[in-house]
């Protein structure tokens, strides 16, 4: 079993920056695999981005390419997105999500096995 709890997420105005946190818990694998995906109320979960256990494969969505960075640190166990130059349509629930079987980085929800509870980004304008 694979836990998620995401951490980080808060209200701030256009043009600000926010850090997200996924802190997991568990036995996990060295191919692990780890996406941030949001959803706004009535649409479809998104790709944000997502990286690597080595953390040597990231990718990005092209609408936050150039303002999000994926990170992680294996030591702790946590997977990071800085966000920075936050606009009014990244506003969502951010979630983080595992894919303990991929062996390449996958921007499909529905290949990732472990799911976070969520936290809340409101962007203002």
């Amino acid at each position: 079993q694979v836990q998620l709890v995401e951490s980080g997420g808060g209200l701030v105005q256009a043009g600000g920056s926010l850090r997200l946190s996924c802190a997991a818990s568990g036995r996990t694998f060295s191919t692990y695999v780890t996406g941030w995906f949001r959803q706004a109320p009535g649409k479809e979960r998104e790709f944000v981005s997502a990286i690597s256990w080595s953390g040597g494969s990231l990718h990005y969505a092209d609408s936050v390419k150039g303002r999000f960075t994926i990170s992680r640190d294996n030591a702790k166990n946590t997977v990071y997105l800085q966000m920075n130059s936050l606009k009014p349509e990244d506003t969502a629930v951010y979630y983080c999500g595992a894919c303990i079987h991929c062996v390449v980085i996958s921007t499909h929800s529905y290949e990732y096995n472990y799911w976070g509870q969520g936290t809340q980004v409101t962007v203002s304008s």
